[in-house]
């Protein structure tokens, strides 16, 4: 009998022990990052990274920031896995309009927006896209660059620029800026800033199939996951140029549009105006939850950029992200 006890004693000490190490090697097995590596675009992309949680749809957080753990890539990070988003609608089924609206800020004065964004903002809700904050309370301004090509390194002059300030910024980059410039962009990631999505090819997407809408949006997006481990869904369509379907689609794929309240003539290096005049031209356009829009290719900007933060402070305003967009 006693013997009998003994050996089920030890029999369930045993059993214990092996529950115990199937428990804890699935809890490990769990929490460990996948180590399977998945092939893009011909290059072999090794998926040493953590879980993330992709959204997509009409309950997906618009403006999420995605980045992979520390890592060997130009901006310290590991690579995420690419995407594949589906299209909703593709034939745009529901009739949603395909008209082109050109967005159109309008000159703001006085410390007020122009009436034309506060009437686009109104449309905009509705599609969780941003021209102007009147959800923040304050003096709240946002500061964004479009960037397609590089231009007598101005973008790093505008970068050590807001590194010395403290300000965030969003820099909106076309595939071919990305591609070739991989220090600059990692650069922007690994000093806070957001590098949002400006298409692949800079295309009008009133003139484009929402199926062409999503390759452009997903081809540049897959890029920042392979090369920088990143990925922030902000987008601003080419040349301001969209169309309710358009606005519908981007959404969709979990990306917050963002347009503008506040911008000038600067994108023609060409054509620059002087510093002075760049600053007089911003500050005088200033307003309450503005969007300001600067190209980094202008000279003009790049001299004024200090000068317009210090102004800007100076009469009460302060610089935020847009992640912190309570949109």
């Amino acid at each position: 009998m006693s013997g009998n006890t003994s050996g089920r004693r030890l029999g369930c000490v045993l059993l214990a022990a092996l529950l115990l190490l199937l428990c804890a090697g699935y809890g490990k097995g769990n929490d460990a990052p996948p180590q399977d590596d998945t092939a893009f675009d011909g290059k072999t992309v090794p998926m040493n990274r953590p879980t993330e949680v992709e959204l997509q749809g009409s309950a997906a957080e618009l403006g999420v920031i995605l980045r992979g753990a520390p890592g060997l890539l130009p901006d310290g990070l590991q690579p995420l896995s690419p995407v594949q988003y589906t299209v909703t609608d593709p034939q745009n089924t529901r009739g949603l309009s395909t008209a082109k609206i050109s967005h159109s800020h309008g000159p703001a004065s006085g410390g007020q927006p122009h009436h034309t964004v506060v009437a686009f903002q109104k449309t905009f809700d509705r599609f969780g896209a941003l021209t102007l904050d009147q959800k923040s309370a304050g003096k709240v301004l946002y500061l964004t660059f479009d960037c397609g090509y590089e231009y007598e390194n101005l973008s790093s002059r505008i970068l050590d620029t807001l590194k010395e300030k403290g300000v965030p910024a969003a820099f909106f980059c076309t595939l071919d800026h990305i591609n070739s410039q991989p220090e600059l962009i990692a650069r922007m990631i690994r000093e806070g800033h957001i590098v949002g999505n400006h298409s692949k090819t800079h295309p009008s997407f009133a003139e484009i199939s929402r199926t062409q809408m999503k390759d452009e949006i997903e081809a540049t997006e897959n890029v920042l996951r392979r090369d920088f481990g990143y990925c922030a869904k902000f987008f601003r369509f080419p040349a301001g140029e969209y169309n309710e379907s358009a606005l519908d689609l981007v959404q969709s794929l979990g990306y917050r549009s963002v347009f503008w309240s506040v911008a000038y003539n600067d994108w023609d290096v060409n054509a620059q105006q002087g510093k002075d005049a760049a600053l007089q031209t911003v500050i005088d356009r200033l307003h309450d939850g503005a969007v300001i829009l600067l190209h980094a290719v202008s000279r003009d900007n790049a001299d004024a950029l200090g000068d317009i933060i210090d102004t800007a402070r100076g009469l009460g305003y302060e610089f935020r992200a847009l992640s912190d967009y309570p949109g």
